[in-house]
């Protein structure tokens, strides 16, 4: 038995694992924090802190390390995991037939917002922080989603605007303390880097941070419009959530070396970045990240290929019984229902420069069926309330005002609703894990073929589509099969298989 067996993975530890398994090859040591990344989960360790992962190995060590910081209280977990580690952490890349096992060393620290605000707040406005990066999901933005404005009225905001004094629970109250304490020290502030799956993501981070520095301090606010940089950016790569079995498994490939929170990710990943920062970035193209003056066409193409797509898989394979994304894509009539939407959506998409959007349908579809990666349906769920809005209703709305046919939207409208009646085809419960599943639910009643109580969802639907006879009678026609025929029954009729 290897003396490495059952013992926790760690910086010491590194030179005896498998030689399979790619560690570190630069000193850690010299990595500063210049970085400070808002939302340290799976998605930003196996995408942002890979990339600088790869600067380093290609580069030597340099400013550019990344301090985590856990903004919620459940966020103790993570310190649990990766501080014992040394901030290490296992990336395990899989295809069919295709594995890598690498630790990754670009995490230099570790902060729990909760329990230590004032460390926070003292790391963000160091001197040496340039970059303050996020991914706190859609909600963490506090955008209202049918005004497009702050929800100044939300709980967390309205405790950081009024008890100032007190430590911040919202992440516009640490970034916008921090900021000012860059102000007044007369120093250059850092960069907000937004990572999460947002259009114009850069853009909704100035907007609303902005607006909330100006209802504490309108001179705070004007001095953040006149002197931050907001990037906007796009993020891509499947990265699902880890489970015990991943644990066992890494465990496996790292000798008997245990990893407490490892991470697995498909192959592909993609990051496309706005080269707008106001105090200095990393050299990120040298690593394959795309830096431009225009997000915007790529933006389009992966939330309203890839994000919708996902959305239209994840409720009608609930709907059949289906777990994983992978399991479902081998479904021939779910296989046929993303065509189908990808083939609608794809002539209302201008081709960002370099791509072809035909073979960028073909390669989500082949990541989608990524046995490998086992991606759970659950998970894709959970951002329906958010996504939906954002992925599939634009496009709706343009669809309608062509006078185009409105069938698929309708069909992932319809299989949303359907879905949170509670129970799928085979009469099987099904527990919603969307943030906002008690509102939602509350306007379905399984059985019910009426969408309209659903559509009427201002903060989903907007005031227009809810308006829109077209719109609500094509899902209705939608639910009405879904519910009298099933899932599969109604995804033959529409698609023809």
């Amino acid at each position: 038995m290897s003396d490495t067996t059952n013992r926790r993975l760690n910086q010491a530890l590194l030179g005896q694992l498998p030689a399979h398994v790619a560690v570190p090859r630069y000193d850690r040591a010299q990595l500063g924090q210049a970085i400070v990344h808002i939302g340290l989960g799976n998605f930003h360790r196996a995408h942002q802190a890979l990339y600088l992962d790869d600067l380093f190995h290609a580069q030597g060590p340099g400013p550019w390390g990344v301090c985590g910081v856990g903004l919620l209280p459940q966020d103790r977990t993570m310190a649990e995991a990766l501080r014992p580690q040394d901030l290490l952490y296992t990336l395990v890349e899989r295809d069919e037939g295709v594995e890598t096992v690498r630790v990754i060393g670009a995490q230099r620290g570790y902060l729990h917002a909760p329990s230590e605000p004032e460390a926070v707040l003292s790391k963000m406005a160091d001197p040496a922080t340039r970059i303050v990066s996020l991914t706190v999901t859609e909600g963490g933005y506090y955008l209202d989603h049918s005004s497009g404005e702050l929800e100044q009225d939300h709980p967390n905001l309205r405790h950081d605007l009024e008890k100032p004094a007190e430590a911040p629970v919202s992440v516009y109250g640490y970034l916008a303390e921090a900021l000012n304490r860059c102000r007044k020290a007369g120093i250059t502030p850092f960069t907000v880097l937004s990572c999460d799956n947002l259009q114009s993501n850069g853009e909704i981070a100035r907007r609303m941070l902005t607006s909330f520095a100006r209802l504490r301090d309108a001179e705070l606010g004007t001095w953040i419009e006149a002197n931050v940089a907001f990037p906007n950016c796009m993020v891509d790569r499947i990265t699902p959530v880890t489970t015990e079995l991943h644990r066992e498994q890494v465990k496996t490939l790292l000798g008997g070396v245990e990893d407490a929170w490892p991470v697995v990710a498909e192959p592909f990943r993609q990051w496309v970045v706005e080269d707008r920062f106001c105090n200095g970035r990393p050299d990120l193209a040298a690593v394959g990240v795309q830096m431009t003056s225009d997000v915007h066409p790529y933006e389009l193409m992966k939330i309203h290929l890839l994000n919708a797509s996902h959305q239209a898989l994840c409720h009608h394979g609930v709907l059949l019984g289906y777990v994983t994304a992978d399991e479902a894509m081998q479904d021939p009539d779910l296989r046929a229902l993303l065509d189908r939407y990808m083939d609608t959506v794809r002539p209302l998409i201008h081709e960002p420069p370099g791509v072809n959007l035909k073979e960028y349908q073909q390669t989500l579809i082949s990541r989608f069926a990524n046995p490998s990666v086992k991606d759970q349906l659950a998970r894709i769920a959970f951002y329906a309330s958010s996504g939906i809005p954002k992925f599939v209703l634009p496009i709706a709305r343009e669809q309608l005002q062509k006078g185009g046919p409105m069938e698929v939207f309708a069909l992932v409208v319809a299989g949303w609703i359907r879905y949170l009646g509670g129970k799928d085809d085979a009469g099987q419960p099904i527990t919603p894990t969307d943030p906002m599943k008690e509102l939602l639910q509350s306007r379905v009643r399984f059985g019910d073929t009426d969408p309209a109580p659903f559509v009427g969802l201002r903060q989903i639907f907007g005031t227009d589509l809810p308006q829109s006879e077209t719109f609500v009678a094509a899902v209705r026609k939608v639910l009405e099969s879904l519910y009298a025929k099933g899932t599969r029954a109604t995804l033959k009729d529409y698609l023809g298989t």
